[in-house]
């Protein structure tokens, strides 16, 4: 009677099969992380603009001009374009104030809704 020692060479490839299998799904998971990451890392550099821009408008003595304003702010070593536009509101001595920010590529990446009381 002859004792086998070892694993035969399909049983190999059988396993080797299931780690290669297991090793492309981890390397797609690590993929997709990666690049949710990177969306929700300018969803947040974006909504720090939008609220920078915010707050410049909230503190500054005067209310903003009723309008659209656009500019450019540079932060986390990119450049961001904002928008704010200023309405009034059905309330008198109340203005609305929108804020939307684009990154560098042009895709939306923070929006931010403001109420300001104006002082005749």
């Amino acid at each position: 009677m002859s004792r086998r020692n070892g694993f035969t060479l399909i049983e190999l490839l059988v396993a080797l099969a299931i780690f290669s299998l297991a090793a492309i799904a981890l390397l797609r998971l690590q993929g997709v992380t990666l690049a949710s990451t990177a969306v929700l890392e300018d969803r947040l550099i974006g909504q720090i603009v939008a609220r920078n821009v915010g707050v410049l408008a909230l503190t500054d003595p005067e209310p903003p001009p009723l309008g659209r304003i656009e500019g450019d702010e540079a932060n986390g070593k990119r450049v961001w374009h904002w928008t704010r536009t200023v309405t009034h509101t059905p309330e008198p001595g109340i203005q609305r104030i929108d804020i939307s920010v684009r990154d560098d590529k042009g895709q939306p990446a923070g929006a931010l809704t403001l109420f300001r009381a104006v002082v005749p």
